[in-house]
């Protein structure tokens, strides 16, 4: 009998084990395939960064340098809480704009800044 439990024991914790290795390959194969983050949309010269006073506020600083109208926002990736995007810019051709958006002051403050058309 105990032969019989030390058995099922073992087969048990490899199957765990074998879920377990699946489940991490899965992911981790998942993170490798993830899109890349996002250039700077065509037409625009952007600056982007912290607020030197709060790191959980960030902004994109854009100047126009197309023939279009264009328009951009900031999106900031906020850790533990929610990504947030700023408010919408238009700009003519010639120039500039900000776009500023904050991370909620529970989270871990913002991993990640891009600029979106």
């Amino acid at each position: 009998m105990k032969k019989t439990l030390r058995s099922l024991s073992r087969a048990a914790l490899r199957g765990v084990a074998v879920t377990g290795l699946t489940t991490a390959l899965a992911v981790a194969g998942g993170l490798a395939t993830a899109a890349p983050a996002a250039a700077t949309p065509p037409g625009l010269s952007c600056e982007t960064g912290k607020h030197a006073i709060d790191d959980h506020t960030g902004y994109a600083l854009c100047r126009n340098n197309g023939s279009t109208t264009r328009t951009f926002w900031v999106h900031l990736v906020c850790g533990w809480s929610p990504d947030v995007d700023g408010e919408h810019v238009t700009l003519a051709p010639g120039q500039s704009g900000q776009s500023t958006a904050h991370c909620a002051g529970l989270g871990t403050g913002i991993g990640e800044i891009s600029v979106r058309p």
